[in-house]
């Protein structure tokens, strides 16, 4: 599926600290410094006469129900012409790192209600991004039983709700194998070095025709 980007289109990205990326701490630098910003650039670079306008709201540390907590003000009433979500791996880690557990079926719940709410609020159209994992320590093997499952109902979820797919877990995992092993691509297994970033970027642009 590949999304249209209209000439006046409101994209909107939201997520975590993969998202995020410094905008939060470095105010001159909005969309932050990772996928999102090498997404964007490359957009307006192929369509430099274009007035789309790009948005970043990726918050560090969240969770879905911590995205969920805040959608209204950091979506909805941005009214959006696309959304592009990439969230669920703190989720995860903090079921190994501090004993909080985010059952999957909350997970479906939250991520639900929020595409429910963009769709009937906006119309937006949809990109989904798959939580992700590139294990650079044995232990974090064990966190794919957590993290596997919550890559499924992305899955589902693009599928009921006719979204666009960015399958990240697979391509960066499959990018790890070609390069100098997983650090080239997630130094900590979960955030992306500047490679994971653009490989990141521009399997999105590729969604939106570029």
């Amino acid at each position: 599926m590949t999304v249209s980007l209209h000439h006046s289109a409101t994209v909107l990205f939201q997520g975590d600290s993969i998202t995020e990326v410094g905008r939060l701490a470095e105010r001159d630098c909005p969309l932050g410094n990772g996928y999102v910003r090498m997404a964007a650039e490359s957009v307006r670079s192929a369509r430099p006469d274009s007035g789309i306008t790009f948005l970043n709201r990726g918050v560090a540390g969240d969770g879905v129900a911590d995205m969920r907590a805040r959608w209204r003000g950091d979506a909805l009433d941005l009214r959006p012409d696309v959304v592009s979500v990439l969230i669920g791996v703190n989720d995860t880690w903090r079921r190994y790192h501090s004993g909080t557990v985010t059952s999957v079926r909350a997970y479906e719940d939250d991520y639900r209600a929020v595409l429910t709410q963009v769709r009937d609020a906006t119309g937006a159209q949809l990109i989904l991004v798959e939580p992700f994992l590139v294990p650079v320590r044995d232990e974090q093997w064990a966190w794919r039983e957590d993290l596997d499952p919550r890559i499924q109902t992305v899955r589902r979820l693009a599928e009921e709700f006719d979204a666009a797919l960015l399958a990240a877990d697979g391509l960066l995992n499959q990018a790890a194998r070609a390069a100098d092993g997983p650090e080239s691509i997630a130094g900590d297994g979960i955030h992306p070095t500047p490679l994971g970033h653009y490989l990141l970027a521009e399997a999105w642009t590729a969604l939106v025709g570029l």
